[in-house]
Protein backbone atom coordinates (compact mmCIF):
# COMPACT_ATOMS: atom_id res chain seq x y z
CA UNK A 1 0.00 0.00 0.00
CA UNK A 2 1.05 3.41 -0.75
CA UNK A 3 2.32 5.56 1.93
CA UNK A 4 1.39 9.47 2.17
CA UNK A 5 3.81 11.43 4.34
CA UNK A 6 1.66 14.95 3.54
CA UNK A 7 3.11 17.32 0.85
CA UNK A 8 3.96 19.94 2.70
CA UNK A 9 7.85 20.33 3.31
CA UNK A 10 8.75 16.78 2.50
CA UNK A 11 11.96 16.12 3.03
CA UNK A 12 13.81 14.19 0.16
CA UNK A 13 17.21 13.48 0.29
CA UNK A 14 19.58 12.35 -2.83
CA UNK A 15 22.92 10.65 -1.81
CA UNK A 16 24.88 10.68 -5.25
CA UNK A 17 25.11 13.00 -7.80
CA UNK A 18 25.90 11.15 -11.21
CA UNK A 19 23.37 10.73 -13.96
CA UNK A 20 20.81 8.95 -11.78
CA UNK A 21 21.00 11.22 -8.59
CA UNK A 22 21.19 14.55 -10.53
CA UNK A 23 17.97 13.61 -12.80
CA UNK A 24 16.29 12.50 -9.64
CA UNK A 25 17.13 15.49 -7.72
CA UNK A 26 15.54 17.79 -10.63
CA UNK A 27 12.66 16.00 -11.38
CA UNK A 28 11.80 15.77 -7.81
CA UNK A 29 11.19 19.69 -7.82
CA UNK A 30 8.39 19.44 -9.49
CA UNK A 31 6.25 18.07 -6.59
CA UNK A 32 5.80 21.97 -4.81
CA UNK A 33 6.41 21.31 -0.78
CA UNK A 34 9.14 19.03 -1.54
CA UNK A 35 12.32 19.66 -0.08
CA UNK A 36 15.10 18.20 -1.88
CA UNK A 37 18.92 18.06 -0.66
CA UNK A 38 21.51 16.82 -2.65
CA UNK A 39 24.60 15.00 -0.96
CA UNK A 40 27.33 14.86 -2.98
CA UNK A 41 31.43 15.15 -2.33
CA UNK A 42 32.67 17.76 -5.07
CA UNK A 43 30.82 21.13 -5.79
CA UNK A 44 30.66 19.47 -9.99
CA UNK A 45 29.08 17.47 -11.80
CA UNK A 46 30.73 15.11 -13.58
CA UNK A 47 30.18 13.73 -17.20
CA UNK A 48 31.51 10.34 -16.75
CA UNK A 49 31.05 9.28 -20.05
CA UNK A 50 33.88 11.58 -21.07
CA UNK A 51 36.42 11.60 -18.48
CA UNK A 52 38.57 9.73 -21.38
CA UNK A 53 38.33 13.08 -22.92
CA UNK A 54 39.61 14.74 -19.94
CA UNK A 55 42.85 12.30 -19.99
CA UNK A 56 43.29 13.07 -23.86
CA UNK A 57 43.08 17.20 -23.38
CA UNK A 58 39.40 17.56 -25.41
CA UNK A 59 37.09 18.57 -22.73
CA UNK A 60 37.11 18.88 -19.21
CA UNK A 61 34.39 16.66 -18.24
CA UNK A 62 33.07 18.93 -15.31
CA UNK A 63 30.56 21.44 -14.72
CA UNK A 64 29.57 23.43 -11.91
CA UNK A 65 26.77 22.04 -9.81
CA UNK A 66 24.92 25.53 -9.82
CA UNK A 67 24.19 25.26 -13.56
CA UNK A 68 23.33 21.91 -13.62
CA UNK A 69 20.58 21.13 -10.43
CA UNK A 70 17.18 22.75 -10.49
CA UNK A 71 16.34 25.68 -8.39
CA UNK A 72 15.86 25.31 -4.65
CA UNK A 73 17.81 21.87 -4.79
CA UNK A 74 19.96 22.22 -1.64
CA UNK A 75 23.36 20.93 -2.16
CA UNK A 76 25.26 19.66 0.77
CA UNK A 77 29.02 19.19 -0.08
CA UNK A 78 30.06 15.63 1.78
CA UNK A 79 30.11 11.73 1.86
CA UNK A 80 27.48 9.68 3.57
CA UNK A 81 28.69 7.55 6.06
CA UNK A 82 25.58 5.32 7.01
CA UNK A 83 22.07 5.32 6.52
CA UNK A 84 19.85 4.88 9.48
CA UNK A 85 16.92 3.91 7.97
CA UNK A 86 15.22 3.30 11.54
CA UNK A 87 15.57 6.51 12.54
CA UNK A 88 15.89 8.18 8.61
CA UNK A 89 18.41 9.74 9.05
CA UNK A 90 21.66 9.80 6.65
CA UNK A 91 25.29 10.37 8.91
CA UNK A 92 27.86 12.29 6.83
CA UNK A 93 31.89 11.79 7.10
CA UNK A 94 32.16 15.46 8.05
CA UNK A 95 30.06 14.23 11.58
CA UNK A 96 26.77 16.16 11.00
CA UNK A 97 23.45 14.48 9.74
CA UNK A 98 20.34 14.94 7.53
CA UNK A 99 17.45 13.89 8.04
CA UNK A 100 14.77 12.60 5.68
CA UNK A 101 11.47 11.47 4.78
CA UNK A 102 12.24 9.71 1.92
CA UNK A 103 15.69 9.00 0.31
CA UNK A 104 16.89 8.42 -2.92
CA UNK A 105 20.65 5.75 -2.96
CA UNK A 106 22.21 6.52 -6.29
CA UNK A 107 25.54 6.12 -5.17
CA UNK A 108 26.96 5.11 -8.55
CA UNK A 109 29.69 2.66 -8.84
CA UNK A 110 33.36 3.07 -9.51
CA UNK A 111 36.38 1.41 -10.26
CA UNK A 112 36.96 -2.12 -8.99
CA UNK A 113 40.26 -2.06 -6.55
CA UNK A 114 42.56 -3.81 -9.06
CA UNK A 115 43.73 -7.50 -6.98
CA UNK A 116 46.38 -7.87 -10.28
CA UNK A 117 50.08 -7.53 -7.82
CA UNK A 118 51.26 -3.90 -8.72
CA UNK A 119 48.35 -2.58 -10.27
CA UNK A 120 47.52 -0.25 -6.88
CA UNK A 121 50.90 1.10 -7.08
CA UNK A 122 51.89 1.79 -10.69
CA UNK A 123 48.32 1.87 -12.53
CA UNK A 124 46.39 5.08 -12.90
CA UNK A 125 42.49 4.56 -12.73
CA UNK A 126 40.05 6.94 -14.81
CA UNK A 127 36.88 5.89 -12.78
CA UNK A 128 36.53 9.25 -11.22
CA UNK A 129 37.27 12.70 -11.84
CA UNK A 130 40.27 13.15 -10.01
CA UNK A 131 41.45 9.94 -11.59
CA UNK A 132 41.23 11.61 -14.76
CA UNK A 133 42.92 14.58 -13.72
CA UNK A 134 45.94 12.66 -12.23
CA UNK A 135 45.68 10.03 -15.38
CA UNK A 136 46.15 13.52 -17.71
CA UNK A 137 48.87 14.69 -15.49
CA UNK A 138 50.59 11.35 -15.95
CA UNK A 139 50.69 11.39 -19.63
CA UNK A 140 51.13 15.31 -19.92
CA UNK A 141 54.60 14.66 -18.06
CA UNK A 142 55.32 11.70 -20.24
CA UNK A 143 57.97 12.03 -23.05
CA UNK A 144 56.24 11.94 -26.28
CA UNK A 145 57.98 8.71 -27.13
CA UNK A 146 56.62 7.20 -23.83
CA UNK A 147 54.81 3.86 -24.18
CA UNK A 148 51.59 4.17 -22.58
CA UNK A 149 49.51 1.14 -22.08
CA UNK A 150 46.15 0.88 -21.22
CA UNK A 151 44.37 -2.34 -19.45
CA UNK A 152 40.54 -3.10 -20.23
CA UNK A 153 38.45 -3.83 -23.35
CA UNK A 154 35.82 -2.13 -22.28
CA UNK A 155 34.32 1.56 -23.82
CA UNK A 156 36.45 3.76 -21.26
CA UNK A 157 39.74 1.75 -22.08
CA UNK A 158 38.59 2.08 -25.63
CA UNK A 159 37.82 5.36 -25.99
CA UNK A 160 41.12 6.33 -24.06
CA UNK A 161 43.44 4.67 -26.32
CA UNK A 162 42.21 5.81 -28.81
CA UNK A 163 42.08 8.92 -28.42
CA UNK A 164 45.31 8.96 -26.91
CA UNK A 165 46.72 7.34 -30.25
CA UNK A 166 45.40 10.56 -32.05
CA UNK A 167 47.61 12.71 -30.25
CA UNK A 168 50.02 11.09 -31.22
CA UNK A 169 50.62 8.54 -28.33
CA UNK A 170 52.43 5.42 -28.67
CA UNK A 171 49.90 2.93 -26.98
CA UNK A 172 49.00 -0.54 -26.28
CA UNK A 173 45.48 -1.98 -25.30
CA UNK A 174 45.57 -5.11 -22.84
CA UNK A 175 42.53 -6.10 -22.95
CA UNK A 176 42.12 -9.27 -21.08
CA UNK A 177 40.09 -11.36 -23.31
CA UNK A 178 38.23 -10.31 -26.10
CA UNK A 179 37.94 -6.26 -27.75
CA UNK A 180 34.48 -4.71 -26.70
CA UNK A 181 32.84 -7.98 -25.57
CA UNK A 182 29.35 -6.56 -25.62
CA UNK A 183 29.50 -6.18 -29.69
CA UNK A 184 28.68 -8.03 -32.28
CA UNK A 185 31.16 -9.10 -33.69
CA UNK A 186 30.95 -7.58 -37.16
CA UNK A 187 30.82 -4.31 -34.97
CA UNK A 188 34.34 -5.75 -32.97
CA UNK A 189 35.83 -6.31 -36.36
CA UNK A 190 35.08 -2.44 -37.65
CA UNK A 191 36.53 -1.46 -34.55
CA UNK A 192 39.55 -3.36 -34.54
CA UNK A 193 40.37 -1.92 -37.86
CA UNK A 194 39.72 1.48 -36.62
CA UNK A 195 42.18 1.03 -33.57
CA UNK A 196 44.94 -0.57 -35.98
CA UNK A 197 44.51 2.63 -38.06
CA UNK A 198 45.20 4.42 -35.04
CA UNK A 199 48.43 2.36 -34.47
CA UNK A 200 47.07 1.24 -31.24
CA UNK A 201 48.66 -2.28 -31.26
CA UNK A 202 45.54 -4.49 -29.40
CA UNK A 203 46.64 -7.70 -27.40
CA UNK A 204 43.91 -10.31 -26.77
CA UNK A 205 42.80 -13.36 -26.92
CA UNK A 206 44.31 -16.28 -24.73
CA UNK A 207 46.94 -15.11 -22.05
CA UNK A 208 46.27 -11.07 -22.58
CA UNK A 209 44.92 -10.59 -19.13
CA UNK A 210 47.52 -8.57 -16.99
CA UNK A 211 48.85 -10.34 -14.33
CA UNK A 212 51.61 -7.62 -12.79
CA UNK A 213 52.23 -4.40 -13.01
CA UNK A 214 55.47 -2.72 -12.53
CA UNK A 215 57.23 0.82 -13.04
CA UNK A 216 58.03 0.44 -16.76
CA UNK A 217 56.30 -3.31 -17.58
CA UNK A 218 53.06 -4.59 -17.90
CA UNK A 219 53.18 -8.23 -17.44
CA UNK A 220 50.65 -10.95 -18.90
CA UNK A 221 49.45 -13.73 -18.04
CA UNK A 222 51.24 -15.83 -21.02
CA UNK A 223 54.44 -14.09 -19.73
CA UNK A 224 54.89 -11.63 -22.50
CA UNK A 225 56.12 -8.26 -21.00
CA UNK A 226 54.35 -5.27 -22.54
CA UNK A 227 56.50 -1.71 -21.86
CA UNK A 228 54.74 0.60 -20.10
CA UNK A 229 56.20 4.43 -18.98
CA UNK A 230 52.33 5.07 -18.32
CA UNK A 231 49.78 2.50 -17.23
CA UNK A 232 45.99 3.40 -17.19
CA UNK A 233 43.61 0.97 -15.54
CA UNK A 234 40.11 1.03 -16.65
CA UNK A 235 39.38 -2.64 -16.05
CA UNK A 236 36.47 -3.25 -13.89
CA UNK A 237 33.63 -1.73 -11.80
CA UNK A 238 31.93 -2.04 -8.12
CA UNK A 239 29.59 -0.02 -6.40
CA UNK A 240 30.19 1.71 -2.78
CA UNK A 241 29.70 -0.25 0.21
CA UNK A 242 27.38 2.25 1.99
CA UNK A 243 24.16 -0.14 1.63
CA UNK A 244 26.30 -2.88 2.93
CA UNK A 245 27.51 -0.83 5.61
CA UNK A 246 23.93 0.56 6.43
CA UNK A 247 22.66 -2.72 6.86
CA UNK A 248 20.12 -2.68 4.22
CA UNK A 249 19.74 -5.90 1.71
CA UNK A 250 22.18 -6.12 -1.23
CA UNK A 251 22.65 -8.50 -4.37
CA UNK A 252 26.33 -9.80 -3.96
CA UNK A 253 27.84 -6.81 -5.93
CA UNK A 254 26.74 -4.58 -2.99
CA UNK A 255 23.89 -2.90 -4.69
CA UNK A 256 20.30 -1.75 -3.06
CA UNK A 257 18.09 -4.66 -3.57
CA UNK A 258 14.91 -2.88 -4.61
CA UNK A 259 11.58 -4.40 -5.48
CA UNK A 260 10.40 -3.50 -9.52
CA UNK A 261 9.25 -0.08 -9.10
CA UNK A 262 12.94 0.71 -7.01
CA UNK A 263 11.82 0.82 -3.44
CA UNK A 264 14.09 -0.73 -1.12
CA UNK A 265 13.44 -4.40 0.09
CA UNK A 266 13.97 -3.06 3.79
CA UNK A 267 11.92 0.09 3.79
CA UNK A 268 9.58 1.94 1.67
CA UNK A 269 10.73 5.37 2.72
CA UNK A 270 14.58 4.44 0.17
CA UNK A 271 14.41 3.70 -3.31
CA UNK A 272 17.56 3.49 -5.64
CA UNK A 273 18.46 4.27 -9.06
CA UNK A 274 21.29 3.92 -11.54
CA UNK A 275 24.26 1.64 -10.78
CA UNK A 276 23.71 0.84 -7.32
CA UNK A 277 20.22 -0.48 -7.68
CA UNK A 278 19.51 -4.21 -8.57
CA UNK A 279 15.59 -4.13 -8.96
CA UNK A 280 14.68 -8.21 -8.19
CA UNK A 281 18.11 -8.68 -8.17
CA UNK A 282 18.49 -8.39 -11.52
CA UNK A 283 20.55 -5.01 -12.20
CA UNK A 284 21.01 -3.31 -15.49
CA UNK A 285 23.86 -2.76 -17.31
CA UNK A 286 25.92 -0.10 -15.30
CA UNK A 287 25.50 2.97 -18.28
CA UNK A 288 24.19 6.49 -17.90
CA UNK A 289 21.69 4.66 -20.67
CA UNK A 290 20.09 3.14 -17.53
CA UNK A 291 21.22 6.04 -14.93
CA UNK A 292 19.32 8.57 -16.47
CA UNK A 293 15.40 6.60 -16.98
CA UNK A 294 16.47 4.95 -13.39
CA UNK A 295 16.87 8.32 -11.99
CA UNK A 296 13.83 9.73 -13.62
CA UNK A 297 11.84 6.37 -12.51
CA UNK A 298 12.78 6.57 -8.69
CA UNK A 299 12.02 10.10 -8.67
CA UNK A 300 8.63 8.72 -9.86
CA UNK A 301 8.28 6.92 -7.44
CA UNK A 302 9.24 8.92 -4.57
CA UNK A 303 6.26 11.30 -5.76
CA UNK A 304 3.37 8.79 -5.90
CA UNK A 305 4.31 7.93 -2.26
CA UNK A 306 4.03 11.22 -1.10
CA UNK A 307 0.88 11.96 -3.76
CA UNK A 308 -0.89 8.72 -1.90
CA UNK A 309 -0.13 6.79 -5.30
CA UNK A 310 0.65 3.21 -5.95
CA UNK A 311 4.62 3.51 -7.86
CA UNK A 312 4.24 1.87 -11.53
CA UNK A 313 6.91 -0.79 -12.46
CA UNK A 314 10.52 -0.34 -13.90
CA UNK A 315 10.70 -1.29 -17.22
CA UNK A 316 13.98 0.50 -18.53
CA UNK A 317 14.51 -0.17 -22.45
CA UNK A 318 17.97 0.38 -24.19
CA UNK A 319 18.45 1.30 -27.40
CA UNK A 320 22.28 1.02 -28.63
CA UNK A 321 26.09 1.05 -26.84
CA UNK A 322 28.33 3.47 -28.14
CA UNK A 323 32.31 4.74 -28.11
CA UNK A 324 34.08 6.65 -29.85
CA UNK A 325 37.26 6.24 -31.68
CA UNK A 326 39.49 9.93 -31.42
CA UNK A 327 37.59 12.60 -32.33
CA UNK A 328 37.01 11.93 -36.10
CA UNK A 329 35.44 8.64 -35.70
CA UNK A 330 32.99 6.40 -33.57
CA UNK A 331 31.00 3.14 -33.47
CA UNK A 332 27.46 3.00 -32.41
CA UNK A 333 26.02 -0.61 -32.13
CA UNK A 334 22.53 -0.96 -31.97
CA UNK A 335 20.77 -3.11 -29.43
CA UNK A 336 18.20 -4.68 -28.47
CA UNK A 337 15.19 -3.44 -25.73
CA UNK A 338 16.65 -5.94 -23.13
CA UNK A 339 20.38 -4.82 -23.90
CA UNK A 340 21.44 -7.34 -26.71
CA UNK A 341 23.74 -5.97 -29.46
CA UNK A 342 22.48 -6.12 -33.15
CA UNK A 343 23.93 -7.02 -35.57
CA UNK A 344 23.68 -3.12 -37.06
CA UNK A 345 25.83 -0.41 -36.19
CA UNK A 346 27.17 2.42 -37.60
CA UNK A 347 30.92 3.94 -37.92
CA UNK A 348 33.31 5.88 -38.74
CA UNK A 349 32.23 10.13 -39.05
CA UNK A 350 28.75 8.94 -38.72
CA UNK A 351 29.81 7.12 -35.71
CA UNK A 352 31.08 9.85 -34.69
CA UNK A 353 28.61 12.32 -34.34
CA UNK A 354 26.02 10.01 -33.16
CA UNK A 355 28.07 9.69 -30.13
CA UNK A 356 28.77 13.20 -29.91
CA UNK A 357 25.32 13.79 -30.20
CA UNK A 358 24.22 11.15 -27.64
CA UNK A 359 26.75 12.55 -25.14
CA UNK A 360 25.42 16.26 -26.01
CA UNK A 361 21.32 15.37 -25.22
CA UNK A 362 22.51 13.27 -21.77
CA UNK A 363 24.13 16.59 -20.09
CA UNK A 364 21.09 18.73 -21.77
CA UNK A 365 18.83 16.32 -20.93
CA UNK A 366 19.48 17.01 -17.24
CA UNK A 367 19.87 20.43 -17.58
CA UNK A 368 15.97 20.40 -19.27
CA UNK A 369 14.76 18.44 -16.08
CA UNK A 370 16.24 21.50 -14.13
CA UNK A 371 14.43 23.88 -15.94
CA UNK A 372 11.57 22.06 -16.48
CA UNK A 373 11.14 18.89 -13.91
CA UNK A 374 8.64 16.34 -15.55
CA UNK A 375 9.62 16.90 -18.72
CA UNK A 376 12.24 14.10 -19.76
CA UNK A 377 10.35 10.94 -20.62
CA UNK A 378 12.04 7.65 -21.49
CA UNK A 379 8.22 6.17 -21.35
CA UNK A 380 8.90 5.68 -25.53
CA UNK A 381 11.73 2.80 -24.61
CA UNK A 382 10.70 -0.08 -22.55
CA UNK A 383 11.68 -3.12 -22.27
CA UNK A 384 8.98 -6.33 -22.66
CA UNK A 385 11.29 -8.87 -22.07
CA UNK A 386 12.09 -8.18 -18.06
CA UNK A 387 9.21 -9.95 -16.95
CA UNK A 388 11.15 -13.14 -18.83
CA UNK A 389 13.70 -12.31 -17.37
CA UNK A 390 12.81 -12.15 -13.78
CA UNK A 391 11.04 -15.55 -14.26
CA UNK A 392 14.66 -17.16 -15.59
CA UNK A 393 16.24 -15.66 -12.65
CA UNK A 394 13.73 -17.01 -10.07
CA UNK A 395 14.37 -19.96 -11.75
CA UNK A 396 18.06 -20.25 -11.32
CA UNK A 397 17.99 -18.85 -7.64
CA UNK A 398 14.97 -22.12 -6.89
CA UNK A 399 17.80 -24.60 -9.39
CA UNK A 400 20.78 -23.16 -6.71
CA UNK A 401 18.71 -23.76 -3.47
CA UNK A 402 16.94 -26.98 -4.24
Amino acid sequence: MAENTGAANTRVVVIGGGYAGTMAANRLTRREGAAVTLINPRPQFVERIRLHQLVGGTHDAAHDFRDVLAEGVRLVLDSASRIDAAEHVVLLESGGTVEYDYLVYAVGSSGARPTVPGAADFAQPLSTLEDARRARAAVDAAPAAAAVTVVGAGPTGIETAAELAERGRTVTLVTGGVLAPYFHPGARRALAARLSRLGVEVLDGAGSRAAEVSRAVVRLEDGREVRSDVTLWTAGFAVPDLAVRSGLRTDAAGRLLTDETLTSADSPRIVAAGDSAAPSGVAYRMSCQAALPLGSHAADTVLARIAGATPREVAVGFVAQCVSTGRRAGLLQLASSDDHAKKSFVGGRSGAALKEAICWSTYQGLLLEAKHPGSVNWAFIRDGHRAGLLEASHRRYVARTA
